[in-house]
C-alpha cells in the first residue's frame, strides 16, 4: 500500500472520530434536558423544590400526573388534539395530491400561472390581521374547521408530491386509460398506492405541526371546549406563572399547576409523536428524496 492511500485512509479514520465524538456530543445535548424532564415528571414537589438538575428521582410520585387528569378539560383537549391532527393530515395530504397531480399535467390550461401564484405564497402571506379579517368573514372564529380548512393546502408539499408523480411511468396511466380508468381512478389506484412515501412523510411533518400548534386556538377561539391539548399546557403554565407572582389561592386548576404539573402535561403531550415518529420514519428517506435527482 502506498504513502497516498494510507493518507487518505487516516483521514477517513480522524473524519470517522471527529464525526462519531460530534454526534455523541449532540446526542447528549438532546437526551440529557429529555431524560431531566421525564424523570422530573415523576417526582415529588419536595424533590422539585430543591431545584437543580435531576437524573434519577429521590422520591418517585404520580401525583403530577393524577393532577393533570383530575382536571375534565385535559380529556377534552386531548380529543380536540387527536381529532384535529387526524383530520388535518388526511384532508391535508390529499388535497395536497389531488392539487399536484393536476399541475403535474403539462396540458393543463394555465399550469405555469397556478405554479407561479403557489410559489409566491411560499414567500408572501397577507399577515395575521386580513387573515383574521377573511376567517371571521368566513365565519370560523370558534369553529372547529379553522383547525382544518386553512390548512388544507402547503405548496411546499404539492411541489414534493408533483415531482413524484412526474416520476410515475406514463405506460402504466396509458394502460389504465386504455382499460377505459379515467382521472380520478387513476389517480386513486395508481398515484396514491405508490406515493405512499413521499404521502407518509407530509403526513408526518404536517401531524407535527397539527399537534404541537395553538397559536391558531389563541388567535381564532375563544371557546375552552374547543383547546387543543397544546393550548391548555399553555394555560397550565400562564396560570401557575401568575399564582406564583401574586401568591394566591385559585381555582383548582391553578392550585396544582406546579412545576411538576406542567412537566407532566409536557410529557403527555409529546408521548404520542415520540411513539408514532419511528414508526413513518423509515419513509422519510425515500419519501424526501424523491425528484431531487434526475438521471
Amino acid at each position: 500500500m502506498n504513502s497516498k492511500a494510507l493518507k487518505k485512509d487516516w483521514n477517513s479514520r480522524i473524519f470517522d472520530y471527529v464525526n462519531m465524538a460530534c454526534l455523541i456530543i449532540f446526542t447528549i445535548v438532546i437526551i440529557v434536558p429529555l431524560w431531566n424532564v421525564i424523570v422530573s415528571s415523576f417526582s415529588s414537589s419536595r424533590a422539585l423544590s430543591e431545584g437543580g438538575f435531576i437524573f434519577w428521582t429521590p422520591e418517585f410520585s404520580l401525583e403530577n400526573y393524577r393532577a393533570v387528569f383530575r382536571d375534565d378539560m385535559i380529556w377534552q383537549a386531548f380529543f380536540i388534539s387527536i381529532a384535529k391532527t387526524v383530520i388535518g393530515v388526511i384532508t391535508h395530504v390529499l388535497f395536497c395530491a389531488m392539487v399536484a397531480y393536476g399541475l403535474s399535467k403539462n396540458n393543463i390550461r394555465g399550469r405555469k400561472f397556478y405554479v407561479g401564484m403557489g410559489v409566491v405564497t411560499m414567500f408572501f402571506s397577507g399577515g395575521m390581521i386580513p387573515t383574521y379579517l377573511l376567517i371571521k368573514q368566513l365565519g370560523m372564529l370558534n369553529s372547529f374547521w379553522v383547525y382544518i380548512i386553512p390548512a388544507l393546502l402547503s405548496f411546499y408539499d404539492v411541489i414534493i408530491l408533483m415531482n413524484f408523480f412526474k416520476n410515475v411511468p406514463p405506460a402504466l396511466e396509458e394502460s389504465a386509460k386504455i382499460d377505459g380508468a379515467g382521472h380520478w381512478k387513476i389517480f386513486m389506484k395508481i398515484f396514491i398506492p405508490l406515493s405512499m412515501p413521499a404521502m407518509a412523510t407530509i403526513a408526518m411533518f404536517n401531524g407535527v405541526n397539527q399537534w404541537n400548534d395553538f397559536m391558531t386556538t389563541k388567535i381564532y377561539v375563544t371557546n375552552e371546549n374547543l383547546y387543543p391539548l397544546q393550548m391548555k399546557l399553555y394555560e397550565i403554565i400562564v396560570q401557575s406563572q401568575t399564582q406564583a407572582m401574586q401568591n394566591i389561592s385559585g381555582s383548582v386548576v391553578i392550585e396544582t399547576a406546579t412545576k411538576g404539573v406542567q412537566l407532566a402535561t409536557i410529557v403527555i403531550t409529546t408521548l404520542p409523536i415520540v411513539i408514532i415518529y419511528p414508526l413513518l420514519q423509515r419513509y422519510f428517506m425515500s419519501g424526501m428524496m424523491v425528484g431531487a435527482v434526475k438521471e
